[in-house]
């Protein structure tokens, strides 16, 4: 892999950088209003999210739509690197958090998250007990999880 410098790329520490100053600022209270604002004057919360990391991006000396375009680039680049990729989906699982937190209001974002942790709960205790199969078995068992599913939305 060539290196990120002669491809035009941020490198490693500046994405990192970007990530942990992403998280700490769309923790921050002034923060979540300001996204929530745009989001009631029906503005795409996405669009204020963005802002913001071109904001880190000018505090970084970096130009804004520079960075923004490596974002877009981060899987193709550094796809062997596990643990900037993990980092990286953290930080796109951060701004959408971010995103329905403006949307929904922090009540039903709050039932939405309790409700995402039980299913993810309940989908490693299914994994758990799958286990014990044969992979055939196992196998078997998730060709048909997709009828069981179809099944299910004609119940609802």
């Amino acid at each position: 892999m060539a290196s990120s410098a002669s491809q035009g790329m941020l490198s490693e520490d500046q994405l990192l950088h970007l990530f942990d100053r992403f998280s700490v600022l769309t923790s921050l209270p002034d923060v979540k209003k300001r996204i929530s604002d745009a989001v009631q004057d029906r503005q795409e919360a996405v669009a204020v999210t963005t802002e913001i990391q071109e904001e880190i991006f000018q505090e970084m000396g970096i130009e804004p739509r520079f960075g923004i375009a490596c974002l877009g680039r981060v899987n193709m680049v550094y796809e062997n690197d596990r643990d900037l990729m993990i980092r990286f989906y953290k930080f796109v699982a951060k701004e959408e958090a971010a995103c329905d937190e403006a949307e929904f209001g922090p009540d039903e974002f709050s039932e939405r998250m309790v409700y995402q942790q039980k299913l993810q709960e309940q989908q490693l205790e299914m994994l758990k007990y799958m286990r014990q199969f044969n992979l055939d078995d196992q196998s078997a068992i998730l060709d048909k999880i997709p009828d069981m599913l179809f099944l299910l939305k004609l119940t609802i």
